[in-house]
């Protein structure tokens, strides 16, 4: 449905990047059809759902005879950081260094390193059903100090709570207007 050059991003769940049947074909014809050139993994801890993972993918459609897609850039956001929608929500200056590497004003521009990496067309048509579930980092953060398995379910259920006091706060504000 996206016009001839037109752009878009859209937020995607990790098993839309590597699932087979229809998943996988409509991967494939985006790939063909649409000029995909990155794809933001962000980290686990920024929704309220505990574990999500997500991904946001940035396309354009170009006008074409062949492929559009000649290569994806991958930023992995994921082994940097840890983050919770309460204590440690992910901020602005979070993305810093992704909008530096992204370089919107010139993407020729753009350049390997640590979390960002190119990857070719032909190398991700030769991946298992054109897999776009790339990580080439360990996604494995070490635990601070402290940070035990049970301090972490704390964590949760502190969120938890507070979460249900704002529902209850929010109710009692519907109900006055019932």
């Amino acid at each position: 449905m996206l016009k001839d050059n037109g752009r878009a991003a859209v937020i995607i769940p990790d098993n839309v990047l590597f699932e087979g049947g229809a998943g996988e074909q409509i991967r494939r014809a985006l790939l063909h059809q649409c000029k995909v050139h990155t794809l933001l993994r962000l980290p686990i801890g920024i929704w309220y759902s505990p574990g999500v993972k997500a991904n946001v993918l940035f396309f354009d459609k170009k006008p074409t005879n062949g492929s559009a897609t000649n290569g994806i850039w991958i930023y992995d956001l994921r082994s940097t950081k840890r983050f919770s929608v309460r204590q440690s929500p992910i901020e602005a200056e979070d993305l810093t260094d992704f909008i530096e590497c992204y370089r919107a004003d010139d993407p020729s521009q753009r350049k390997e390193s640590a979390h960002f990496r190119r990857f070719k067309y032909s190398e991700i048509l030769t991946r298992d059903k054109a897999s776009l579930d790339i990580q080439w980092q360990n996604e494995t953060i070490a635990a601070e100090p402290g940070e035990t398995p049970q301090a972490l379910m704390k964590e949760i259920l502190t969120d938890l709570k507070e979460a249900m006091k704002e529902f209850t706060a929010a109710e009692k504000q519907i109900r006055t207007f019932e």
